[in-house]
């Protein structure tokens, strides 16, 4: 009997568990749907749109106040944040070895063809005969080297310190597409030479493309949605169906026109946005014994 009362209070106590469970899920269901009512007052819009600018005199400043170039400097900046040994500047070193590559690849662009008979042989006359030309070629591509790694790092750094947290997770996701667009730009530059590497690289990475998800014939739901090797994401990256002539044209747009203008619109987006989510994320300001006693 006493057997049959504990199973019986066991079984009471789980469904008063559940009956519990039941109304937090209610209530936590009600209040999503009260926030999908109202996207405005969620917090990922407000992450995204910082300040409504409503018909009020002092609204009508915002649009200078929110411009980057008049206020991409904060007024304060939190001491203990811009410590080297907290940021080690990853930031700053990404955003300088992407100006040496915007200057080296103009420098370039005077002494390269894209096509199939002139690429290769550019880069032979660019590093045998044309003065400082073998210089200007290493300092391009070791300062993409060195970029893909400050990226890494910075995106290291950010999550290590918790920089990607409230209210700051709309820039984490433009850092994240920023790096995404920098492994971009790695790719598309290693078919401008045209020598083998970049041919069989290219040929590797393309391939991998055809499994995409959606948009790969080889990749899930392709095939259901009409995907063939003449359709796909890998023929839109190619203007073909091999690494050819075309695919050399559209790695050299991409790598030297498309790319490097939408990367410089989010880098605009990113440092605006860490100026607005209130600079530099560190560590609690710390109070020096001299500031103590004043």
């Amino acid at each position: 009997m006493a057997d049959q009362k504990d199973g019986n209070d066991r079984k009471t106590t789980v469904l008063e568990d559940l009956k519990g469970l039941k109304e937090v899920v209610k209530v936590k269901t009600q209040e999503q749907v009260e926030e999908l009512k109202k996207p405005q007052e969620t917090q990922l819009y407000r992450s995204i749109f910082r300040i409504k600018h409503d018909e009020e005199p002092r609204n009508r400043a915002l649009s200078t106040l929110n411009n980057l170039f008049f206020h991409i400097h904060p007024a304060k900046v939190n001491r203990d944040a811009t410590r080297y040994g907290y940021t080690w500047g990853l930031g700053g070193i990404t955003f300088y070895l992407f100006i040496v590559l915007v200057f080296t690849g103009v420098m370039l662009m005077f002494y390269y063809h894209p096509t199939k008979v002139q690429a290769f042989r550019d880069i032979l006359y660019l590093e045998n005969d044309v003065p400082f030309g073998r210089l200007l070629r290493n300092m391009h591509r070791w300062a993409a080297h060195l970029m893909v790694m400050a990226v890494w790092l910075h995106m290291f750094r950010v999550f290590m310190s918790g920089s990607y947290k409230r209210p700051r997770e709309f820039n984490w996701c433009v850092g994240v597409l920023l790096m995404v667009l920098t492994l971009l730009l790695s790719f598309t530059g290693y078919l401008l030479p045209d020598d083998q590497l970049g041919f069989w690289a290219v040929t590797v990475g393309t391939n991998m493309a055809r499994a995409t998800p959606l948009l790969g014939h080889q990749g899930p739901f392709g095939p259901q949605l009409g995907m063939t090797p003449y359709n796909d994401v890998r023929f839109a990256l190619l203007g073909g169906s091999i690494v050819d002539a075309n695919a050399l044209l559209r790695a050299y747009i991409w790598h030297c026109i498309a790319i490097p203008l939408i990367a410089s619109v989010f880098m605009g987006v990113h440092f605006w946005r860490v100026r607005k989510d209130g600079g530099i994320s560190g560590p609690s300001p710390v109070m020096l014994e001299s500031e103590a006693k004043n």
